[in-house]
């Protein structure tokens, strides 16, 4: 079975930098497919990155573009969102979702099958 839980966020300063983590206690995804998205308050949940089952293939959202990295590594089972220069509007609370095996970089939220608890990433002006 695959069980996710994110780590790494809390309360940055707009500009500033988290790096957040999801680990797969199961460790069952190393052929899945893994993604971030993110729910703002009162808003419904987006797309931010994903990264395909052999981490070559990644996806952005364009509006996080070149400040946001998605990464895996597969002997952890583990994949991690580095944000820099955070905006206010990057706040939510942010999902890991694991796709079914063999999938590609996705932004579509039907393609995840497994999901975190989500963990909340504030980021104050």
């Amino acid at each position: 079975q695959v069980q996710l839980e994110e780590s790494g966020g809390g309360l940055v300063q707009a500009g500033g930098s988290l790096r957040l983590s999801c680990a797969d206690s199961g460790r069952t995804t190393s052929t899945y497919a893994l993604a971030w998205f993110r729910q703002g308050a009162g808003k419904e949940r987006e797309f931010v990155a994903a990264i395909s089952w052999s981490g070559v293939n990644t996806n952005y959202v364009d509006r996080v573009k070149g400040r946001v990295t998605i990464s895996r590594e597969h002997a952890k089972n583990t994949v991690y969102l580095q944000m820099n220069s955070l905006k206010s509007e990057d706040t939510g609370v942010y999902y890991c979702g694991a796709s079914r095996p063999w999938g590609g970089a996705s932004d579509r939220m039907n393609d995840y099958e497994y999901w975190g608890q989500g963990i909340q990433v504030t980021v104050s002006s």
